[in-house]
Parts: C-alpha cells; sequence; structure tokens
C-alpha cells in the first residue's frame, strides 16, 4: 500500500481513468453533503491564509480486478461519493464558462482545460473517454452530463438533482466563480494505492473512516461477498442475485430495511435463538459465512440463498406478495409491527415455497401469529420475550405435523410468554382503552372486514364514541346514564362497548342516542357490521354498553382466533419432566439452620418473580430457570454463593459485591457471582438476581 498527500487537480489529471466496481453501493450524497463540500471550497478560495484543504482520501486498486483499456483503470475501493460529487461540480463549472461573455476567472480553470484535464479522455472512445465510470443508472446519467448528451429514460435522481444544485448555486455567484475555482486548486486528498498482490481491500475497506454518509451494514455484507472475486464471477453473482435483490427492496426500501432483513436471516439460520446486535450484523455475517459448511458450499450458493430469503422478506414485510390470501395476512400482520417474528416467519415461507408446508396451513400459521401477538397487546403482557418466542420457535417444529406443531408450542408457552386463552382475551378486550391502543384502526378494520368479501375501507370512517367524549354532558346524556353518570362516562368512555365507526361523525356531534340512531345516516340506517343491533335499542347506558362489550368481544373470538388442540394431541407435544434426581438433603451444608432460613426466604422470593420460574436441585447447586437457569446457588458452610447468568459488564451493582468469574472454573452458570450470608443481604441481592432474569426474559433485543 503506497499513501501520499495529493492536490485533488493533480491527482484526476494524472490517472487514467477511475472506475467503480459493480458492487460498490450506488452514488448516495445528498443536497446536505453538497451544500457542505460547497461552503468547504468557498470557504478555502476565499481566504488566502488558507493553502489547502483537506476533503478525504481515495483508495484503489492499482492493478485491477480486471482490464477496460491497455492503460488499466483505477478501481475505487473507496471514496466514489467525493470522487462523483467533484465530477459533477467540475461539469457544472465548465458549463458555466461555456456561456456567452465568460472569461477564465482564474488561469488553468476555462472550460476546456476543465473538461480535458478532470471529466474526460480527450483521445480516447467509448468508455475510455470518460475520467470516471460509476456502476448501474449512475453511470449513464454521469456520462451524459460529463459529455453533453440526454439523460437516460430513467436516470439517476442523485446524479441529476446534484448536479443541477451546483448549476444553481454557481449562477448564484452571478459570474463571480473565482473562490470557486481557487477553493477547487486547493483541495488535498489522500492518494492510496493498493496492490493487490499484497493488500487486502477488504481489509482496507472495512477500516476506513471516511467523511460523508456512514456505510450501511448492507453495504459491508455485499462487498465482503464480491470484492475479492475475480470479475467474471463477481459480475454474474451481482447481476444474477445482488441486483434483482435490489431491486425487489427499491432504492429508499434497500437503505432501509435491508440491514434488519440480514438480522432475521441470520437468526434463521445460526438456528442458536441468539439475534445479532443490529449494529453488529456485518460480525454476525462474516463469522456464518465462514463455518466449513458455508465456505464449503460456496460463495454463489450463499448468495442465491439470500436472494431467496430476501424475496420472502420483501413478499411478507414490503407487500410484494402476488397470492391474494397471503398478501392480506402479511398486511395485517405488518400493522402490528411485529418485526420480531420474520425470523420463525421466513423459515415458514421458504418451507411454503419448497412444499413442505401447504398454503392454506401457511396462511393458518400467520393468521395464529397475528392473534398472538394482538391478544398479548390487548391484555398487556410485556413484549420483551417475544424476539426470543420468535428466535427459538422453530425448534420446537415437526415438520411432519407442521401446523400441529405450532398450535401445540403456542398452547404450551409459559406464562409471560403464553397465548392469551378466550376467557382472559375476552375479559380483558371489553375493558380495555381501545380509542387510544397503538393498533386502533387495525383492530377496527380487521373487525369489520372479518368474513366480508366486499371490505369496506376503514380509512374513509371516523371512530365515534356513542357516549360522548365531552366531560360537560347535556342533560339528556346525564338523565339517560342516571345519577352516576360521570364514573360511567369515566370508566366506559374510550372501550369496545362505546366505539364504533361512522360516516357522520361531526353531525352526530353531542346529540343523545335516540336522535344519533333515527337520524339520516344514523344507526338504523348503518350498512357497517360494528353497528349492528344498535338501531334497535332504545337507550344508551352502562347496561346496554357492557351488553354490546360482550357481544362483540364473543365475536373478536373468530377474528382473533386461539389455536385448539384435542386433549391427546397436547399431551404428546408436552414434554416430560425426568424424575428429580437431587433434593435439599443432598446439600448438607443447608442443615445449618441459620443458612436453611436464607435459602428458604431467597427460594421464595426468587420463585415469586415470575410464574415460570422453576426451581431444580443439582448435585452441585440449586437451579432457577425460565428459558434456561438464570441464577444457581451453591450451598456453602456460611453463606450462598450465587452465579448470576448475565454478563459482568451488564450487572447493575452500586454496592460493588458481584466479582466477575468468567474466567474462573465454577459450579452454575453466568460470569458474575455474589455471595449472601444474611436475610439484611436478601432485597439488594433479590434485585441482582432481578437483572439476570429480565435479561433472560428479554434477550435479543438489542437494537
Amino acid at each position: 500500500m503506497k499513501a501520499t498527500e495529493a492536490k485533488l487537480l493533480d491527482f484526476l489529471k494524472k490517472s487514467p481513468q477511475f472506475v467503480i466496481p459493480i458492487y460498490q453501493r450506488t452514488y448516495s450524497w445528498a443536497e446536505q453533503e453538497c451544500r457542505q463540500l460547497w461552503s468547504d471550497i468557498l470557504r478555502a478560495g476565499g481566504d488566502d491564509g488558507v493553502s489547502a484543504h483537506f476533503v478525504g482520501s481515495i483508495v484503489y486498486v492499482e492493478k485491477g480486478l480486471f482490464s477496460v483499456t491497455v492503460q488499466s483503470p483505477l478501481l475505487v475501493i473507496d471514496g466514489q461519493q467525493r470522487l462523483t460529487t467533484l465530477t459533477l461540480l467540475i461539469a457544472a463549472l465548465a458549463k458555466a464558462l461555456d456561456k456567452p461573455r465568460s472569461r477564465e476567472p482564474v488561469d488553468g480553470f476555462s472550460p476546456r482545460k476543465l473538461r480535458n484535464y478532470y471529466l474526460l479522455n480527450p483521445e480516447e472512445e467509448g468508455e475510455r473517454h470518460y475520467k470516471l465510470i460509476l456502476s448501474q443508472t449512475d453511470k449513464a446519467s454521469l456520462t451524459a452530463i460529463v459529455g453533453d448528451h440526454e439523460q437516460p429514460k430513467e436516470p439517476s435522481l442523485r446524479v441529476t438533482e446534484n448536479f443541477a444544485l451546483f448549476e444553481a448555486l454557481i449562477d448564484g455567484r452571478k459570474g463571480d466563480l473565482v473562490a470557486v475555482c481557487k477553493g477547487l486548486s486547493k483541495l488535498v486528498v489522500v492518494d492510496i494505492a493498493l496492490n493487490r498482490d499484497h493488500d487486502n481491500p477488504q481489509l482496507i475497506f472495512e477500516s476506513m473512516n471516511s467523511t460523508g454518509r456512514e456505510l450501511t451494514q448492507a453495504d459491508l455484507i455485499r462487498n465482503f461477498i464480491l470484492m475479492g472475486l475475480e470479475p467474471q464471477l463477481q459480475t454474474k453473482l451481482y447481476e444474477h442475485y445482488w441486483r434483482p435483490m435490489e431491486v425487489d427492496f427499491g432504492q429508499e426500501a434497500y437503505s432501509t430495511y435491508f440491514d434488519g432483513f440480514m438480522r432475521h436471516y441470520l437468526t434463521v439460520k445460526t438456528k442458536t435463538g441468539d439475534i445479532p446486535n443490529v449494529r453488529e450484523v456485518y460480525e454476525a455475517f462474516k463469522s456464518y459465512a465462514r463455518l466449513p459448511a458455508i465456505a464449503d458450499a460456496g460463495v454463489e450458493a450463499l448468495v442465491a440463498d439470500i436472494r431467496a430469503f430476501a424475496h420472502y422478506f420483501c413478499a411478507m414485510a414490503l407487500g410484494a406478495e402476488t397470492d391474494k390470501d397471503l398478501y392480506q395476512a402479511f398486511h395485517d400482520l405488518r400493522e402490528l409491527k411485529v418485526d420480531v417474528a420474520y425470523p420463525f416467519l421466513l423459515e415458514l415461507y421458504h418451507d411454503y415455497k419448497t412444499k413442505v408446508l401447504s398454503k392454506a396451513d401457511f396462511v393458518t400459521a400467520v393468521r395464529l401469529v397475528e392473534s398472538f401477538v394482538f391478544r398479548r397487546a390487548i391484555c398487556a403482557i410485556p413484549t420483551n420475550s417475544m424476539n426470543k418466542t420468535f428466535a427459538t420457535f422453530m425448534k420446537a417444529i415437526r415438520k411432519d405435523a407442521y401446523l400441529e406443531s405450532i398450535k401445540a408450542h403456542l398452547l404450551a408457552l409459559p406464562s409471560y410468554r403464553r397465548f392469551p386463552s378466550d376467557e382472559e382475551f375476552c375479559r380483558d378486550f371489553q375493558i380495555r382503552d381501545l380509542y387510544n391502543f397503538r393498533s386502533r384502526s387495525y383492530w377496527l378494520r380487521r373487525f369489520e372486514n372479518h368474513d366480508r368479501k366486499e371490505h369496506v375501507l376503514v380509512d374513509e370512517y371516523t371512530i365515534e364514541h356513542i357516549l360522548p367524549q365531552n366531560e360537560a354532558l347535556s342533560d339528556a346524556w346525564r338523565t339517560a346514564l342516571g345519577p352516576e353518570w360521570a364514573r360511567i362516562q369515566q370508566t366506559w368512555l374510550h372501550t369496545l362497548g362505546n366505539l364504533t365507526l361512522t360516516g357522520y361523525n361531526s353531525a352526530y356531534s353531542d346529540k343523545p342516542f335516540t336522535e344519533k340512531r333515527d337520524m339520516k345516516g344514523g344507526f338504523k340506517e348503518s350498512p357497517l357490521k360494528l353497528n349492528a343491533g344498535l338501531g334497535q335499542l332504545d337507550q344508551w347506558n352502562e347496561d346496554t354498553i357492557k351488553a354490546r362489550a360482550a357481544k362483540l368481544a364473543a365475536m373478536a373470538l373468530s377474528v382473533w382466533v386461539a389455536p385448539a388442540l384435542p386433549a391427546a394431541a397436547r399431551i404428546a407435544y408436552k414434554t416430560k419432566a425426568a424424575p428429580a434426581a437431587y433434593t435439599m438433603k443432598d446439600h448438607p451444608n443447608l442443615s445449618n439452620k441459620t443458612l436453611q432460613a436464607v435459602f428458604e426466604a431467597f427460594r421464595t422470593q426468587v420463585l415469586a418473580l415470575d410464574p415460570c420460574v422453576t426451581e431444580e436441585f443439582l448435585k452441585h447447586y440449586v437451579a432457577y430457570r425460565a428459558e434456561t437457569n438464570f441464577v444457581d446457588a451453591v450451598p456453602q458452610v456460611k453463606c450462598l454463593r450465587l452465579s448470576l447468568n448475565i454478563a459482568f459488564a451488564e450487572i447493575n451493582d452500586p454496592k460493588g459485591l458481584c466479582k466477575d468469574i468468567s474466567n474462573v472454573n465454577h459450579w452454575g452458570n453466568g460470569d458474575v457471582e455474589v455471595r449472601l450470608a444474611s436475610l439484611e443481604e436478601l432485597p439488594y441481592v433479590l434485585g441482582l438476581v432481578r437483572q439476570a432474569l429480565e435479561r433472560q426474559l428479554g434477550d435479543g433485543s438489542s437494537e
């Protein structure tokens, strides 16, 4: 590797041609970055005390991976954003100086010199004519600007918009372009030339900390896969797999969603239940790609697999599904914003595509996921365990009884991960504040359109409080509700029984119920399912609100269906617990009455932390687990030595009682040790134990 400081214009002038490899991301600088560069140039050009302005590095492979001409081009590894932006600026400057009565502002800045030194190779033809060759649509748009010919039918928006921006900025100078020219002449870069035989472009690419837009995990992954390959294979993989994947996502969605997709993909493929941190997807991908089985299968098999799973993801998460039933199921699930379900659903989609899972069973499975998520939201069950639930879901699936095993696993989930029963869901649905519910439009639409062949566009209606929200209720409403009208309004206002849809919200206003019922467009005339029965009621009070809520909640059980299995099938899927091999008697130190009292208090409070916590006596310690062990107690002579299953760096221990035992052999699981010798210490120690449990219940949520 050779690194030298160089003036940008000299560097451009002496270089034969820059080529952006096919695997590099497209040009992405926006107006903000362009205006910043413009300001820097004017500042440097307008101050004689500034001799140079550094704009970053240009990294390229000197002995290119391929040859376009006899004189090899420079294959740009890092710096294309700056090169492209400065090329656009110089092209705009040359165009402005072409105008009649324009003069050369600074020696060397005539239109002809700007083009022939920095934009073109005047004696060459074809692609060799241009100093900078971009990839994809960017290429055609830039050559059209530099070569002064018509833009392609689908131009690059970034390239054309930024060129227009520089034209406007230059025009705004009203002919005073001296500072622009001087500023350009002061720009300095670090010229970094790599030799493919001796340097590793990927490692250098990773280590660069360039100005401008930060590289995404997707950029790093794509370059990791393609950068070191021979040109023909590189082009084949990009054009056959990666480029179609980018097109499936679309330009904006690719930059927004691809990193998240790769996180889900790796969760599926590693099958460990571990979910990569969103900022560490690239590192996780490298580890996965280097696994012997993946490496032996070859890079094309890996890219083809990513392409296939990206297709599934776009179908589910971006609305690209073509099957009507699946499209609607995915649409409904997206409204609940349950991204953590995608690892499970990606594998289901793969099995659907490979005929392992029927379409009917796939649709049913998606609907069960939807019901699972919505019911838990209605029942206000914390969501911190959802990612782990879905990341490990496939471990419980029997593909010879696919749907049955999905139902069995949902029914067997422990308390904090449970699928709410019909009784729990029906009860909470009637009393929950649904007006301020996060997915308000979702539940109204699903309710109204369930079993309808002609769907109602719920967005065209507004939500109506039958009993008005106005705290200053009219005398008519107070009379209808009775002396406890304030309590009734406060209790039931935003709940299921009092909410409906209407196109006449402003007309209804705070009118009494009978007027809302009988007016034109009133409840008697409403075609909406949600309003069925309202036209036959004579009054609206606490009893009718509760009765309607009970009726709608019963209907909801057929919209958000619970999994159903015969008792025999459920029993068949239950894991039979092995008989306990050890008891308290196998731990003689617990015969000490003082320590026994501490242990009894400890076990009582740990088991009370969550209904899912279980206790097991083992040979050397007593284990307490939810998913796995979160604390293990080793009874010693004078204390309980506790191992907490949490990283030492994550424990919040203001008193400093914890000890890092990650490199110490010990009984129990985890990297943190704390000792418990007295009842007075128990409240504080229990707080440490709770952290380990909460970390486990929320494992994988490292956003």
